[in-house]
């Protein structure tokens, strides 16, 4: 099957020949080289000298994503690890069976593409030091095309080492970085994020969990409700010692081993896997500590903003994964539309389909943009600028609140695009709905995020620092975007500071409304100074940035009238619906 080339700006379409199959399937496709927008997108937001390091490296993955990870990923969903409480001989073991397809896939991630130690150590690569966070970023975004599920202890061994190296004794950090960032299986740590409790789910001030010293050791007592990759080797716990007051203010953070020192268990248990939605290839447990042996993690009271940090990067790691998703979705649907006859026409040559696909696709790149911008923030932040702190401490929260949230729909619609097909457990549209559901849910509900947003807004300064340094971006860009983008980003302003600093419930209901807002004036500022960027270099993806940006004005931020009908069809759609995917699988090249 021959590659779709990109259309001129007449909108007309260099249309495939026919196809045999009336189930097209993407398999074989290398998902990094059908998405063209990533490498020129990767050729702004990467460092030069990175960029010639990292390119053979996610083709190398874009290849795996399209067909061998998939497969493993198909595998181990319907075959969930299970909990092993005694061995043969009657002994407690506790020990969690995973199947081999998903180790493989660890060894894959964690081995072979070192995704958990390129931001904390030199080697992964060969490189000598530790990798800018758009590396690690854009293969995660790439993975978890094929796999979300083991994501997560991704996520977590990345955050928890950052969250140890920051605020952990000299004596941890040495005990435990080197394992917890080794490529080699047999030595690796994972790491997990103990916090949640039946009583204490958003509302972390309610933590029961307590903390008390016998004999100059911290042990902790109390019951974990959701505790995903529980038997990792150390995980983050959240606990109040004894005698602590209420609140937040009285926790501590804690750093809990798997075995004791003499390589005995620790003092708790799992209770059982959690049979979930989504993410059924890794597992999920409760936890009971039964005097279980803990470090403490930096001051006492201090539990809550250490955690934090941890918190907000596993925030940012979900919005990057929702954002995969949706191009994983939209990659599928953009396929299917090229290859699948209907009433004697392609899918794509029907307006109405036209129209679904974008409007699948503009969420998929404003997503796209926030968290390869905000990965560049984290940079900046990372080397002590203050300022780009509070940027990252505002973006995080509106990557995870917007993107997540957006990405359960997007999913939804890439299914009904395969059709009852896409019902079928035999493809991943349905593995990919369920597993989209978890990032509205994950490090904080819909709610709690957006709540989070207005705090950042009115306590910590950060809105004044993002529109300073939207403005900033803005100034690159053509008059015809940048005025329209900077009035909507003073409306939105206004908006979220009135939500944030009006009290009482009238004002409340309107803070997920306020902080979409301002996600979208964000994202439509990306994506025109992505324009901007890449003028120069790549034109026609350049022009589709400013459309999307230009999209995002009209259709997520301006008023329309629900009973008028809609303008034509601008001629330049069919054009921006091929450039955003083509057909990249071995056969297609070795055919050219």
């Amino acid at each position: 099957m021959g590659r779709i080339e990109t259309a001129p700006e007449n909108g007309q379409r260099a249309t495939n020949p026919p196809v045999q199959s009336h189930v097209p399937d993407s398999r074989g496709n290398n998902v990094y080289r059908a998405d063209p927008a990533f490498a020129a997108l990767l050729s702004i937001y990467l460092p030069e000298a990175l960029r010639s390091v990292l390119e053979p490296q996610l083709d190398s993955l874009g290849e795996l994503v399209g067909d061998r990870l998939e497969r493993l990923a198909l595998t181990a969903d319907k075959n969930p690890p299970t909990l092993t409480l005694r061995d043969r001989t009657g002994e407690p073991c506790q020990r969690v069976e995973k199947h081999p397809a998903y180790e493989e896939m660890e060894r894959i991630a964690f081995s072979e593409f070192g995704l958990a130690a390129m931001s904390h150590r030199g080697g992964v690569f060969e490189q000598n030091g530790p990798l800018h966070p758009m590396a690690k970023y854009a293969l995660v975004y790439l993975f978890v095309q094929a796999e979300f599920g083991l994501c997560c202890p991704l996520s977590m061994t990345d955050s928890l080492t950052r969250t140890l190296r920051k605020f952990g004794s000299e004596e941890l950090i040495g005990r435990y970085v080197d394992r917890l960032t080794s490529q080699d299986m047999d030595e690796l740590y994972q790491g997990a994020m103990f916090m949640t409790e039946q009583a204490a789910g958003s509302d972390v001030g309610a933590v029961e969990t307590i903390s008390r010293q016998e004999d100059g050791v911290w042990k902790l007592y109390g019951d974990k409700w959701f505790c995903s990759n529980p038997d990792a080797a150390l995980a983050m716990v959240l606990a109040r010692p004894e005698g602590a007051g209420p609140g937040t203010k009285g926790l501590s953070l804690f750093l809990l081993p798997r075995h004791r020192p003499d390589g005995t268990l620790n003092a708790y248990r799992i209770v059982r896997l959690k049979d979930k939605m989504g993410t059924r290839s890794m597992a999920s447990g409760e936890i009971v500590l039964e005097g279980a042996e803990a470090y403490l993690v930096g001051d006492e009271g201090q539990g809550f903003r250490q955690m934090t940090d941890m918190i907000n990067m596993s925030r940012l790691a979900n919005g990057v994964r929702s954002a995969g998703l949706m191009r994983r979705s939209v990659s599928e649907a953009l396929f299917i539309a090229r290859h699948r006859s209907a009433f004697g026409k392609l899918l794509i040559d029907m307006p109405l389909m036209r129209r679904q696909l974008v409007k699948m696709l503009l969420p998929t790149e404003q997503a796209r943009s926030m968290v390869f911008q905000t990965a560049r923030v984290l940079h900046a932040a990372d080397q002590g600028d203050e300022a780009m702190a509070k940027v990252l401490r505002i973006l995080t929260p509106l990557v995870k609140f917007r993107a997540c949230r957006d990405a359960r729909k997007v999913t939804g619609d890439a299914m009904e695009v395969r059709g009852g097909c896409g019902y079928i457990e035999e493809w991943s549209d349905a593995r990919v709905l369920r597993d989209a559901h978890l990032g509205s849910i994950w490090e904080g509900t819909s709610n709690i995020v957006a709540l989070d947003v207005a705090r950042a807004a009115r306590r910590e300064g950060a809105l004044e620092a993002l529109t300073n340094y939207l403005r900033s971006c803005l100034q690159s860009v053509d008059a015809e975007l940048e005025e329209p983008i900077g009035a909507a980003l003073n409306r939105a302003g206004e908006l979220i500071l009135a939500v944030a600093r009006t009290d009482g419930p009238a004002c409340e209901v309107e803070t997920r409304r306020a902080a979409t807002a301002l996600y979208n004036v964000t994202s439509a500022a990306f994506l025109a100074w992505e324009s901007a960027q890449l003028a120069g270099t790549v034109p026609d993806i350049a022009k589709d940035r400013a459309r999307l940006a230009g999209m995002v004005l009209t259709e997520r931020l301006g008023a329309r009238d629900p009973l008028a009908l809609a303008e034509a069809e601008p001629d330049w759609l069919t054009g921006l619906l091929i450039r955003a995917g083509r057909d990249a699988n071995h056969a297609a090249m070795a055919a050219e």
